[in-house]
C-alpha cells in the first residue's frame, strides 16, 4: 500500500470534479492530471536543437548500447574494428565538411558565416588528423577502405539535404535570402544530432578511462569528451537555433524529421562496424528459441505507470461516490459520501506513511551487514510483509473500495499513462518471432482488471498479470479483495512459483524490473536485476543488507570486459549486484538492442 503516499496531492478540495461531471470522462481526466506533471518543453523558452535532443534522447541511448561502443568503452573493441570505423568516419568527415560549406554559402548572416567557417575548419583538422593515423597504420583510403552501405547512406542524407533535396519538401529556388536561410537551417538540422551525439558518448565514455592505466582507445574518447569538441557541439545548437528563428511550425517539424533521421542513421553507422570480438549485448543477440527462454518479471506501479493505481482506483471512488444529502436506490452496495471517502483516504494515507517510515528505520535498526547476505535480507523484509497486510486490511475494512463499477475501471486502466518507452517495449519483445519469451508483471495493485486494461489498451494482451483482484457483485465492487500478492515474500514466492512452471527444458534467463523496496527480493533473484526510479528507501535498505547499485551501461561496460565471448550465463541471480537504469529506452537497448 506504498501508492497511498501519493495520493494526497491528488484530493485537494479545489480539484475535486463538478457534481454534475460525466463520469464517461473520468479516464481522461485522470489522465490529464498526470500528463499536467510534465514540463512542456515546446513551451520552455529552449532553442529547437536543445528540443530535438530531448525528444529523441532514445535514440541517444540506443546509439550507445551498440555492440560497437561497447566494446570500445571496455577497451576490448578489435583494433582492425577500429581501423575501419576511422576509416569509414573519414569518408563522412569529408562530407560533413561539403555541408558546411554549403550552409556556409547559404546563410547571408556574417555572424552565422564565421561560426560555420570555424566548424568547418576544424573538422578539416579532424580529417588531417584521421588521415595521418591512416598513413602511420599504412592504410590506403581508396583501396581499401570502401564505403559501406550505412556509410553510403548517411553521406548521401547529408549530400542531399546540404543541396535542397529534403524528403517531402519541395525544390525551391534560392532566390531570397530566407530561402537561403532556411536551406542552411535544413543542413545544420542534418548535422547538429551527429556533434551532439559524439559530445554525450565522450562524456559518458570518459568514466571508464579513470583507473585505468593504458586504455587503447584513451585518445579517441579524450577528443570527443574535450572542452574543445564539447564546445564545438555546443556552437553547431547555437548555430541551428540562431537559423531557425523565423522558420514556421511546418519548417521547423521538417528539421525535427531531418535531426530524428540523422540520429538513427548514426546508430545504423555503429551497427555496421564489423566486431571480431562477440558482444555481450543486446541479451537477445544470442537467443536460441529452441535452447533458449526469456523469462521478463516488471512491477507496476511506478515501474510502469506514472502515477500509482490506489491513485487512480482512490480517484473513481471519490469521483462516483454519492453525494451526502442524496438518496442510495434501493439494492445497490452502501457507500460513504464523497466527503467522507475525501477524509477516510486522507486518514489512511497518514497514517500509512507514518507507519511505512517507521517500519523501513526498524529495519535499518538491525546490524549492518559486511557482504550482501540476502537470508538476512529476506527474513527482514518478513516485518514490511506483516505491515502491508495490516494496511490492506485496514482500507478494505474502512469501505473506501466499496461500489466500483467494473467498465470504469477498465477505462479509467485504457487511458492510464504509462511511463515513455514501457509500451513500446512489451510490444517489441512480443512481437519479435525469434524470441521464446515470457511476460510476467507482480504487482500490489488491488485491482487486476486495472492493470490488464492498461496494456491491453497498447495491444498488449500477451502477458500474465499477478496481483490482487477486486470481489465485483453485479459489476459494482463490494469493498472486499481476493488477496494475492500483498508482500515482499508474496512477490518472490510468485516469481519462483513462475520459474518452477516453465520447466527445465530450456536454458532460462530472467530479468525483473522494480523499483522500490517491495521488488528488492524479486531483483536479486533474477539473473539480472534492473531498478527505474529513485526511491531512497530501496537503495537504503540494500545497501543495509550488502546490496551494490550499479548503473547499467557501466555494468555491461565491466560485464564486456570479463566476458571471453556472448554467453548469457555471465548474468546470473543472488550476486548481490543489483543495475540501475534511467528509462525504460535504456532497458530496450539492453534486452533487444535497437
Amino acid at each position: 500500500m506504498r501508492f497511498l503516499l501519493l495520493l494526497s496531492p491528488l484530493f485537494l478540495v479545489n480539484k475535486l470534479p463538478n457534481p454534475l461531471f460525466n463520469f464517461s470522462n473520468l479516464g481522461s481526466r485522470v489522465s490529464h492530471r498526470m500528463a499536467s506533471n510534465k514540463f512542456p518543453i515546446e513551451e520552455s523558452g529552449v532553442g529547437i536543437a536543445r528540443r530535438c535532443w530531448i525528444k529523441f534522447k532514445k535514440e541517444s541511448t540506443f546509439a550507445l548500447y551498440t555492440p560497437f561502443v561497447v566494446c570500445l568503452a571496455s577497451g576490448t573493441l578489435n583494433l582492425d574494428t577500429f581501423r575501419h570505423y576511422i576509416a569509414q568516419d573519414v569518408h563522412f568527415l569529408k562530407a560533413f565538411v561539403q555541408a558546411y560549406e554549403a550552409a556556409e554559402e547559404c546563410t547571408d548572416d556574417d555572424d552565422a558565416k564565421v561560426g560555420i567557417s570555424e566548424l568547418r575548419k576544424n573538422v578539416t583538422e579532424e580529417l588531417k588528423m584521421h588521415d595521418a593515423v591512416l598513413k602511420e597504420w599504412g592504410i590506403d583510403l581508396v583501396k581499401e577502405c570502401t564505403l559501406n552501405p550505412a556509410t553510403a547512406k548517411y553521406t548521401g542524407f547529408l549530400s542531399a539535404t546540404a543541396s535542397g533535396k529534403v524528403e517531402g519538401v519541395k525544390a525551391a529556388k534560392l532566390a531570397t535570402p530566407f530561402e537561403r536561410t532556411k536551406l542552411a537551417a535544413y543542413t545544420l538540422g542534418a548535422m547538429t544530432p551527429c556533434m551532439r551525439l559524439y559530445a554525450y558518448i565522450g562524456k559518458e565514455l570518459q568514466a571508464f578511462l579513470e583507473g585505468e592505466k593504458v586504455h587503447p582507445y584513451k585518445k579517441w574518447i579524450d577528443s570527443y569528451a574535450s572542452e574543445g569538441f564539447q564546445a564545438s557541439a555546443l556552437q553547431t545548437e547555437d548555430l541551428l537555433d540562431k537559423l531557425s528563428v523565423s522558420l514556421t511550425g511546418e519548417e521547423l517539424d521538417i528539421i525535427e524529421k531531418l535531426y530524428h533521421r540523422a540520429m538513427k542513421l548514426e546508430i545504423e553507422f555503429f551497427l555496421a562496424q564489423p566486431l571480431v570480438r562477440n558482444a555481450i549485448i543486446p541479451l537477445s543477440k544470442v537467443h536460441n528459441p529452441a535452447e533458449h527462454r526469456l523469462t521478463i518479471f516488471s512491477d507496476f506501479d511506478l515501474t510502469c505507470t506514472v502515477v500509482d493505481s490506489s491513485a487512480i482506483l482512490a480517484e473513481i471512488a471519490i469521483i462516483t461516490a454519492p453525494k451526502s444529502d442524496q438518496n442510495r436506490p434501493e439494492n445497490q452496495i452502501a457507500r460513504m459520501s464523497s466527503a467522507d471517502l475525501r477524509n477516510t483516504w486522507g486518514d489512511l494515507s497518514k497514517q500509512y506513511t507514518e507507519e511505512y517510515e517507521q517500519c523501513i528505520e526498524k529495519m535499518l535498526l538491525t546490524e549492518k551487514a559486511e557482504k550482501f547476505d540476502y537470508g538476512k535480507l529476506r527474513r527482514t523484509l518478513e516485518q514490511l510483509s506483516d505491515f502491508e497486510k495490516r494496511a490492506n486490511s485496514r482500507v478494505v475494512e474502512s469501505g473506501v473500495l466499496k461500489g466500483l463499477n467494473l467498465e470504469d475501471i477498465k477505462r479509467a486502466g485504457q487511458r492510464l499513462i504509462l511511463q515513455d518507452g514501457c509500451t513500446n517495449f512489451f510490444q517489441s519483445v512480443i512481437r519479435n518471432e525469434n524470441l521464446n519469451s515470457d511476460i510476467h508483471v507482480l504487482s500490489y495493485c488491488w485491482c487486476a482488471d486495472l492493470i490488464r486494461s492498461s496494456f491491453s489498451s497498447g495491444g498488449i494482451d500477451d502477458l500474465d498479470v499477478h496481483a490482487n483482484e477486486f470481489m465485483f457483485q453485479e459489476s459494482l465492487s463490494t469493498g472486499e479483495i481476493v488477496m494475492k500478492v500483498e508482500s515482499p515474500i508474496d512477490k518472490v514466492q510468485a516469481f519462483s512459483k513462475i520459474l518452477m512452471n516453465c520447466g527445465n527444458d530450456k536454458k532460462n534467463l530472467t530479468v525483473y524490473i522494480g523499483d522500490s523496496v517491495g521488488d528488492l527480493l524479486c531483483l536479486l533473484e533474477a539473473d539480472v536485476g534492473i531498478v527505474l526510479g529513485s526511491s531512497s528507501s530501496l537503495r537504503r535498505v540494500g545497501n543495509h543488507f550488502g546490496v551494490s547499485f550499479v548503473p547499467l551501461f557501466a555494468g555491461v561496460v565491466q560485464k564486456q570486459k570479463m566476458c571471453a565471448g556472448v554467453d548469457s550465463s555471465s548474468w546470473k541471480g543472488l550476486s548481490g549486484v543489483l543495475y540501475t537504469a534511467s528509462s525504460w529506452a535504456e532497458i530496450h537497448a539492453f534486452v533487444l538492442g535497437s
